[in-house]
């Protein structure tokens, strides 16, 4: 009996198109991928657009703790051995085009593919080293610098590929939710930094190389 080859297992197509236990979905801006509250039973992949995750407090205040950009996964929380409730809320920011996961079809692929298991783990990682370098952002820079931070992340500076200058539009209150400070401040900062050349903006924000050299140098003024 001949034991016929497993064919070798394509990450890149099962990310790309829909298929068992998987679909594509289509959101606009300000619509949610998942609410906080509701069961975390899905895993999505951010094929094309950006995103955010925000949470809400006991008292109703809400927060943007993380950006979301192509290539990403969301609520991957769903994966735990006990799958639960969502502890946040994932929104699209600009029209959104995503892979959405059941659980039980992503836990089998992990199993059984481990080269996407190890694409996953690094995808996990990453996130968790972004999670430290916003705690440290937080404790120890000053909100100047959080916000070109915020910035250059936004326009991709530091991922793979070219940076996209022109970030999506995003509110100084948003702004201000994710470095811990108030709009007055970040519209002060933000004017700033137009009169150094750091960035442009007029309906959108571009920004320039420089607010990075800036920021590696620590050269942003006191």
């Amino acid at each position: 009996m001949v034991e016929l080859e497993k064919p070798e297992f394509d990450a890149a197509a099962f990310l790309a198109g829909a298929g068992l236990g998987r679909r594509i979905v289509q959101l606009a801006p300000k619509e949610p991928f998942f609410s906080q509250g509701d069961p975390a039973d899905t895993i999505f992949y951010l094929q094309k657009g950006r995103a955010k995750v925000t949470v809400v407090s006991l008292a109703g205040k809400e927060a943007t703790i993380s950006l979301l950009s192509e290539g990403d996964f969301v609520g991957e929380e769903s994966l735990a051995a006990l799958s639960g409730l969502r502890l946040a809320t994932a929104v699209a920011v600009t029209d959104c085009t995503a892979l959405k996961i059941n659980r039980e079809e992503m836990i089998r692929v992990m199993h059984e593919e481990h080269y996407f298991s190890d694409l996953f783990l690094k995808f996990l990682l990453a996130r968790s080293m972004r999670i430290q370098a916003d705690l440290v952002d937080q404790l120890f820079n000053s909100s100047e610098k959080r916000l070109a931070r915020v910035l250059l992340l936004m326009a991709e500076f530091g991922r793979h590929g070219e940076p996209e200058p022109l970030i999506p539009k995003i509110s100084q209150e948003t702004l201000a939710e994710m470095i811990g400070t108030t709009r007055s401040r970040v519209s002060f900062f933000m004017n700033r930094f137009r009169k150094l050349g750091l960035i442009d903006y007029s309906g959108r924000i571009r920004v320039h190389k420089s607010l990075l050299d800036m920021v590696l140098h620590d050269r942003l003024p006191g």
